[in-house]
C-alpha cells in the first residue's frame, strides 16, 4: 500500500528548523513535492540549499500568522505537517499572548484554510513533556488527562482540542505527535546544547539548572523522523495522538556526565542552581508510554545515551573541540 507521505504534495511549516529540516529531507527522499513555510526566526535555509534547483521543492519565507499566505499555499495539497511554533516554555511564561498568537491562533488559521481547501491530513507537533503536567502516572499514555503547568503546554493542548473538533466536524485526518525532548544534529537549543557551550566557555565547571535530578524521556532525531512519518502514514479516521519518545528516562546529571566523558574532560565541577525545577513550568519527571507508535512497527534505533554521544560529536564537528 502506498504511504500517505510518498509522492504527495506536502506543506511543512517550520521546515527550516531542527526537526523540520530533517523531516523535509525524508520527504524529498520519498519523492514528495514539498513547500516549506518558515520565517527563519529560529530556522535556517542552510539545510534546504541542496534543493534550490529541485522543481519539487519550494521555500517561502513567511509567517504562519499571515492568513493570506496560508490561503495562497495550502490549497491543492495532500497534507500539512505543522511544526512551526513558539517553542520556549520560559518565554511563554513572560509573553503568554505571543505564545497564544503563534501556537494557537495560527494553528486554527491553518485548520480553517485546510477545511476550505479540503486538504485531508494534518500532522501536528505537540508535546509529551508539557501537556500531561506533573502526573504521577508514568509511563504516561495518550489517554491520560491533559494537565499542563505552563502556558506553552496549554497552547499545545488547546491546539489538540481544535484538531479533535475539526476531525469530528469536517472528516479531516488529524494526527498529534507528542514529542518528548527531541535532540540531535542541527539542534540549537536544549539542555545538551546549553551544556556544550557552557563547557566550551569554561571546561572546569558546569552550571546545572535545578538539582540535576530532573528525569525525562529524550529521543534522537533520526528515530523521531521515522516515528513521525510512520504516524503520518498510519491512515484511519478522526484524530489520533502518538507519544513520540523513548521508553526510558535519564536524569540531567547523567546527561552532563556522558557529555563530559565524550568531550574528554575530567575534574569538572558540577554546580547546581538549586530547587527541583530548572525554571518556572519545568516538568521534572516525564516518561511517555510509547506502545501506540510501537504498535505500528516502530522501535528507536538509539538509546538516549548513544544519542547524547552522537550529538556531542556533531557539536564538536560543527563548532570545534574544546581543546
Amino acid at each position: 500500500m502506498k504511504r500517505l507521505m510518498e509522492g504527495t504534495a506536502v506543506v511543512v511549516t517550520g521546515g527550516g528548523g531542527f526537526i523540520g529540516s530533517h523531516i523535509v529531507d525524508e520527504l524529498m527522499k520519498r519523492g514528495c513535492r514539498v513547500t516549506v513555510i518558515d520565517n527563519l526566526s529560529a530556522g535556517t535555509t542552510e539545510y534546504m540549499e541542496k534543493y534550490s534547483e529541485n522543481k519539487g521543492f519550494t521555500f517561502i519565507k513567511g509567517d504562519i500568522r499571515e492568513r493570506a499566505l496560508l490561503h495562497a499555499v495550502i490549497p491543492e495539497k495532500d497534507a500539512v505537517i505543522h511544526l512551526a511554533a513558539q517553542p520556549d516554555v520560559r518565554l511563554s511564561a513572560s509573553q503568554p499572548l505571543l505564545d497564544f498568537d503563534i501556537n494557537v491562533a495560527a494553528t486554527l488559521n491553518i485548520l480553517e484554510e485546510m477545511r476550505q481547501a479540503e486538504v485531508p491530513l494534518i500532522v501536528f507537533a505537540s508535546s509529551a513533556g508539557t501537556i500531561y503536567g506533573d502526573t504521577e502516572v508514568l509511563p504516561t499514555p495518550e489517554g491520560h488527562p491533559l494537565q499542563p503547568i505552563s502556558h506553552y503546554g496549554a497552547s499545545k493542548a488547546a491546539c489538540e482540542m481544535y484538531l479533535s473538533s475539526y476531525a469530528a466536524m469536517t472528516g479531516m485526518r488529524c494526527i498529534a505527535l507528542r514529542y518528548g525532548n527531541i535532540f540531535g544534529a542541527r539542534s540549537t537549543h536544549g539542555v545538551m546544547h546549553d551544556f556544550f557551550f557552557k563547557l566550551r566557555h569554561d571546561p572546569s565547571r558546569l552550571e546545572i539548572l535545578g538539582d540535576g535530578m530532573q528525569q525525562k524521556s529524550y529521543l534522537y532525531i533520526s528515530d523521531c523522523v521515522q516515528a513521525s512519518l510512520l504516524a503520518g502514514d498510519s491512515g484511519g479516521k478522526g484524530m489520533s495522538a502518538f507519544n513520540i519518545s523513548t521508553a526510558e528516562s535519564i536524569t540531567v546529571k547523567e546527561i552532563a556526565a556522558t557529555m563530559i566523558d565524550e568531550l574528554g574532560l575530567s575534574g569538572v565541577s558540577l554546580e547546581y542552581t538549586g530547587g527541583s525545577k530548572g525554571w518556572a513550568g519545568d516538568v521534572t519527571r516525564t516518561l511517555a508510554d510509547t506502545s501506540n507508535i510501537r504498535s505500528l512497527g516502530w522501535n528507536p534505533k538509539h538509546t538516549t545515551l548513544e544519542g547524547v554521544r552522537l550529538y556531542t560529536r556533531w557539536l564538536m564537528a560543527r563548532y570545534g573541540r574544546l581543546d
